[in-house]
């Protein structure tokens, strides 16, 4: 009866928001509204006051001081993506460092939030934190040694072009700035091919080529937020610094994530590794050369940057054709 629905309630082991089914009546309703249509007003009892409920709910619940020191807590995957995602920018505001270290760890910290949702989004069993750091470290090594030793950019004359008019300029940004950071990007991914001791599936090599690309991106920012970004009034500046930490290092991780599909399906299928390497630097070339080509005309390299993540979502789910083709 509403009676003892009424007590129930009022001794809160019933909510008012609970649904129920009246005898005789399909409809489903919640107990307010069949109390309110029997003319009942509810009301809580108390269960003493704020100290006494305090002391029943007890210290162990209001400080979990067991489990918060307890092994399972500090090794809960949730807990630390938080710890890192939240708390390493205070970390980094405490340390004694500026100009290129300062710049560095704000890039840093910005590739292991992409890092952790690469992880959660694309890994595979295969997938283990030593070789990712390897990846990651690897191509942020080579791109130094490469770029500010060596002066690759300089070797190559097609580099030259992207300052004359189109479409010259679309030849030296594909064959120029494409094709040679594309490759570089490549070469850890050949490297950890090489000395798998399994051969590893397309998804993880995908994983990998986006931490590669990752990689290039916070060294290239870098470079950007201490050269041209700091001649940029104060407007510009910020959103370029933001941007060169954010979307375009993922767009540089997308392009390689391409590279490490096509890569992974040359060493599954060795018959057609000629074929699979050109696509594993051809596809992102392109792609990376038409974007920087058009980088200054409104919206239009939004549509090489959509396209290319639309190819890397289509690659992977078509993952089983290429398998079914490529075995024939």
């Amino acid at each position: 009866t509403e009676q003892v629905l009424l007590s129930y309630v009022n001794q809160g082991q019933i909510l008012a928001q609970d649904k129920a089914v009246k005898v005789g009546d399909n409809t489903e309703r919640t107990v307010g509204f069949y109390l309110k249509l029997a003319g009942l007003k509810y009301n809580v009892v108390n269960k003493g006051n704020i100290l006494s409920q305090l002391k029943s709910i007890g210290s162990e619940l209001i400080f979990p001081r067991t489990t918060m020191l307890s092994k399972g807590f500090l090794t809960d995957q949730r807990f630390i993506i938080l710890a890192i995602v939240g708390l390493v920018p205070m970390v980094i505001m405490n340390m004694p460092f500026g100009g290129f270290l300062l710049f560095y760890e704000v890039a840093l910290y910005f590739s292991i939030i992409w890092g952790l949702f690469f992880y959660t989004c694309f890994k595979t069993q295969q997938v283990s934190l030593k070789t990712t750091l390897l990846v990651f470290f690897l191509t942020q090594i080579l791109v130094f040694s490469l770029w500010d030793i060596l002066g690759l950019p300089k070797i190559n004359p097609c580099y030259a072009l992207v300052e004359a008019p189109f479409p010259i300029s679309a030849f030296g940004f594909v064959f120029g700035v494409g094709l040679t950071e594309e490759l570089v990007k490549l070469l850890p991914l050949i490297y950890i091919l090489r000395k798998a001791k399994e051969p590893l599936i397309p998804q993880t090599m995908v994983y990998y080529g986006l931490m590669s690309g990752i990689a290039f991106g916070v060294y290239e920012g870098v470079q950007y937020q201490m050269t041209v970004n700091a001649e940029q009034a104060y407007d510009v500046a910020f959103f370029l610094n933001i941007a060169r930490l954010t979307s375009l290092p993922f767009l540089h991780a997308c392009w390689c994530g391409i590279a490490g599909y096509f890569l992974s399906f040359a060493y599954l299928y060795p018959k057609y590794r000629r074929g699979l390497y050109a696509l594993a630097i051809i596809v992102p070339m392109l792609i990376h050369g038409l974007y920087d080509t058009f980088a200054n005309f409104r919206f239009l390299p939004l549509a090489f940057v959509f396209m290319g993540l639309m190819l890397l979502v289509v690659y992977l789910k078509q993952g089983v054709n290429y398998q079914s083709k490529l075995r024939q």
